[in-house]
């Protein structure tokens, strides 16, 4: 059987919902045709996509993997058919925090310089891949290593790392910090998209507890009201400044990588090439 648009957003649907009778109200058809669909799908890619042997509807693995294969599939058929988008097709750059530190700006200046024609659209989304995997970006700029499959990267740069302290702590009034100096307070980590974890520190050094966020405004929260210490990198505090929050040269902790990153096998835009080029020629050029 040929595989249509409608597969893909069924499954989606199921995918998102958690539960076909869901998903069937969301489509506005009924269970027993959604649950055709399914299985349709299912045959013609070889592999359950759904785990049904409990109460609540569970994705099996390879359900997981493709469902990003679908979000992106479909994002890139939704991009095709805007009308919109034939006067210009705008080059879309994620990042989940910090983007590219202070040269953020003279990148998007020079761009608009150098590219008049091709709108560079700067978007913060908090994942791991800053919506590469789910298609809603063409390039990021990510922080850390790379696992996620199917993406090319290119090294910019190596930023070191900070330690980020509530304002009226003890450690504020420090020049300088290591990481057995924040090892007595709980730490903020971004379990979304950060680059830090316990495994930074040794076993028998770790701090006392954990505070996780989801995103950048909720980590700085968390330190700012005294909940926690955070470790970032030096682009973040030319970014993101807080009069209850210290910013301090963490010594002992090693530095992240930052890459840009985009899809490998598919079609991609034309300008990612010189987005790359750049890039490269501004972080040389600081």
């Amino acid at each position: 059987m040929t595989m249509e648009l409608r597969h893909l957003r069924a499954f989606l649907a199921i995918a998102e919902e958690g539960a076909i009778t869901r998903a069937a109200t969301r489509l506005h058809i009924g269970q027993p045709a959604l649950s055709r669909t399914l299985r349709q799908l299912e045959t013609h890619l070889g592999v359950r996509l759904v785990d049904r042997s409990t109460h609540h509807l569970e994705l099996t693995a390879a359900g997981r993997t493709f469902r990003d294969r679908a979000a992106a599939a479909l994002a890139a058929v939704d991009r095709a058919f805007d009308p919109g988008s034939l006067a210009a097709l705008p080059l879309r750059l994620g990042h989940s925090w910090a983007a590219l530190g202070d040269l953020t700006l003279p990148l998007l200046r020079r761009w608009d310089e150098e590219h008049p024609d091709v709108p560079l659209e700067l978007r913060r989304v908090d994942d791991r891949t800053a919506g590469l995997a789910r298609g809603v970006v063409d390039v990021a700029l990510l922080r850390g290593e790379v696992a996620e499959p199917g993406l090319v990267t290119e090294l910019l740069l190596e930023e070191e790392r900070v330690a980020v302290v509530p304002a009226g702590s003890g450690l504020a009034a420090r020049d300088t910090l290591t990481l057995a100096d924040l090892a007595s307070w709980p730490v903020a980590l971004n379990t979304v998209a950060g680059t830090t974890t316990l495994d930074l520190w040794p076993a028998s050094g770790r701090p006392t507890g954990t505070v996780e966020v989801a995103n950048t405004d909720e980590w700085l929260t968390a330190v700012a009201v005294g909940r926690a210490v955070g470790i970032s990198t030096s682009a973040t505090p030319r970014l993101h400044t807080h009069p209850a929050i210290v910013y301090r040269p963490l010594t002992d902790a090693p530095p992240v990588p930052l890459v840009l990153a985009w899809r490998s096998g598919t079609p991609t835009h034309p300008a990612i090439g010189a987005l790359v080029r750049l890039a490269r020629d501004l972080v040389a050029g600081h």
